[in-house]
């Protein structure tokens, strides 16, 4: 198994999850609805504790990381799609959880002063501000 056989890339604007191999349509629906939900209401949480609005779901943003997910599953480059939106990526293990990823951009906040809009030095605070990003408004996330 390849390090990069899961992927979840979350684009500021994006969110949805489908298995590549249902067995259970109905039932692999309702686990990617299950998946959306509590993704988005895991970044609503962390907005809401910054005051920052709720993101809504986008089922364009949605599409437009699922496709570029399965682009970097395929060569593993765990890359930036310098496209329209912004964007947090995470990748793992067969193990690994879109819940672990959200968990781990969240962390960065620790290190990000709200007041001044920056990072203690020598330390990553991007995907936490993309979490928490004012102007996104829309979101969509995919994992493969």
């Amino acid at each position: 198994m390849e390090w990069c056989e899961q992927l979840a890339v979350n684009f500021a604007i994006l969110n949805f999850a489908l298995p590549s191999f249902a067995q259970n349509l109905q039932e692999d629906f309702l686990d990617a609805q299950n998946l959306q939900e509590d993704f988005l209401d895991a970044q609503n949480n962390a907005r809401a504790e910054v005051n920052v609005e709720p993101l809504a779901w986008d089922d364009q943003v949605a599409a437009y990381s699922l496709a570029y997910a399965e682009q970097r599953i395929r060569d593993c480059n765990l890359v930036h799609s310098e496209g329209p939106y912004g964007e947090n990526i995470a990748m793992g293990t067969d193990d690994a959880s879109i819940a672990d990823a959200l968990e781990m951009w969240i962390e960065e906040k620790v290190y990000y002063d709200h007041c001044s809009n920056s990072c203690a030095a020598g330390e990553i605070c991007g995907h936490y501000t993309q979490v928490v990003w004012r102007d996104s408004i829309h979101i969509g996330f995919a994992k493969v």
